[in-house]
């Protein structure tokens, strides 16, 4: 029977503390760091060399469901109640509300190191020590809403663009593309500054601190918004009908994305499993 996902918002006091607690065994058994280990080694941007499977790919939403679901196996090992939970940002806009409560992920880091001090994940409760992928602290931070320079989180309408693109992705599958339900949603844009900044992307720049960089996963507000991320690609299939991954087949030799991004029926690293085998799991989970 399939398990349910959640909104934060409507967690009660008890799925709160379950879901915190498996987390922290988690880190302290030294797991969940393999996981911040494996989102810095497929990061790769459109200027590298080699494939690109995490980000600037159409392979952006079945790699990051996949991660979630092993993080959610995890998690389910520890306590088999647990699920991850969705955070709505075109709703809970604040810095005050949820997941930003004491009782779930903590608050916003104070003025001066941006030092996360409230909650579970606090540096002061010595159970969140941040030891990969960071150079200068191994302290959690966070800048919510840009203390300098401030921008906003997404808009349902800046959601609802990216949602009626009945198109999944298209050439040259990269961040420069304009048209596409993928990159829409992960947000790279044209132009400088925030203007460039949509959904996905947007969200991870109005958290800040270390949610700024490939080592994200640092920050346990990654699966909670990963979990929306999830939640907008089942919506999409379900209004353009079943819209499938693209692309379809690779690119050719001669095509500069030849090799470097993953086409519907290959395998997606680091796992035995392709974007196609993953774009229904309605066995698995659901969304409340």
């Amino acid at each position: 029977m399939a398990y349910v996902r959640k909104d934060a918002a409507t967690l009660t006091a008890a799925e709160k503390r379950r879901f915190v607690k498996a987390l922290l065994e988690l880190k302290r058994r030294g797991e969940y760091d393999e996981f911040v280990r494996m989102h810095l080694a497929y990061f790769s941007a459109d200027g590298e060399s080699g494939l690109r499977a995490a980000h600037m790919a159409p392979s952006f939403l079945p790699w990051h469901r996949r991660l979630l679901l092993d993080l959610e196996d995890a998690l389910r090992r520890v306590d088999s109640s647990v699920t991850i939970p969705y955070w709505d940002w075109t709703r809970d806009r604040t810095a005050t509300s949820a997941p930003w409560t004491a009782d779930l992920l903590g608050g916003n880091g104070r003025p001066s190191d941006r030092q996360v001090t409230t909650g579970p994940f606090a540096h002061g409760t010595g159970n969140w020590p941040l030891g990969v992928g960071v150079t200068d602290a191994e302290f959690l931070t966070r800048d919510l809403g840009r203390s300098r320079g401030p921008i906003g989180l997404p808009t349902r309408s800046d959601l609802e663009g990216a949602l009626k693109d009945a198109t999944y992705d298209v050439a040259p599958w990269d961040s420069t593309v304009t048209r596409g339900f993928r990159n829409k949603m992960e947000g790279w844009g044209s132009g400088r500054g925030s203007a460039s900044w949509r959904n996905h992307n947007r969200v991870h720049r109005w958290i800040g601190g270390t949610m700024l960089g490939a080592a994200s996963v640092n920050d346990p507000v990654f699966w909670l918004h990963h979990a929306f991320v999830d939640l907008q690609w089942s919506r999409w299939q379900r209004r353009h009908g079943g819209a499938r991954y693209l692309p379809a087949t690779p690119p050719g030799s001669g095509d500069a994305q030849h090799g470097r991004i993953v086409a519907r029926h290959q395998k997606l690293p680091p796992w035995d499993v392709t974007p196609a085998e993953l774009e229904d799991v309605g066995r698995i989970y659901r969304y409340a």
